[in-house]
């Protein structure tokens, strides 16, 4: 049997554009599930690894990263809004109001990721969490709910959560992808050494990915 094709999907909880392109990778993924064999993962990166536990007014925070005015604001979530919906995903702005701490969402990501399925469905359902019901994902006892109704154990949930267990294994992946370069995110990395940044279409993935795996072969 051959290996694996290794996709690492670097990316936060908090970021839009992870979403859409998590959305657009799958799209080719199906394209080529007869004739490529693919072992995904979700590796951990936090946009605003320091903000405070109450986090911070999205508009505000938005406004100060990148100098954005109101109507750019809205323009942009227009754009990233129509994106979702034509590929299944709904973002309700209007209940993402702030922005928070996304360090125990990938503590959580990390312990599941022997289960490339089961992180999957967290992984989506993380981010439905956040961009759809509007929830704040740097809570605990919402981390608990969401995991559970991905049919994790509510034991084996809170013994990670109400610890520190993976602190330095997402601690140390984080550094590894910052110290290669990776400032934003989504990034895809293919085989360890080809890197799609940014939300592209997937088209764009399907074509990257037919033409590495011919090359590794």
């Amino acid at each position: 049997m051959p290996t694996p094709l290794k996709i690492d999907f670097v990316s936060d909880v908090a970021c839009p554009w992870c979403a859409v392109g998590l959305a657009e990778l799958e799209l080719a993924l199906a394209r080529l599930r007869a004739t490529l064999q693919i072992d995904l993962e979700f590796q951990p990166f936090e946009l605003n690894p320091n903000l405070a536990p109450e986090g911070q007014d999205m508009a505000e925070h938005l406004s100060q990263k990148y100098g954005a005015s109101p109507a750019q604001l809205a323009q942009t979530s227009e754009q990233i809004r129509a994106r979702g919906e034509a590929l299944g995903f709904h973002f309700d702005f209007a209940k993402r109001t702030r922005i928070y701490n996304t360090f125990d969402a990938h503590r959580l990501l990390y312990w599941t990721k022997e289960d490339r399925e089961l992180q999957r469905t967290l992984k989506w359902a993380l981010l439905k969490a956040y961009f759809t019901q509007g929830k704040d994902v740097s809570q605990q006892q919402i981390l608990h709910e969401v995991a559970v109704d991905c049919g994790v154990n509510p034991t084996d949930v809170d013994a990670v959560l109400y610890s520190t267990r993976y602190t330095h294994e997402v601690q140390e992946r984080e550094a590894f992808y910052r110290q290669r370069g990776i400032q934003a995110v989504p990034s895809v990395i293919i085989g360890e050494r080809h890197l799609i940044q940014g939300a592209q279409s997937h088209t764009v993935y399907e074509q990257a990915l037919r033409r590495i795996a011919e090359a590794e072969d």
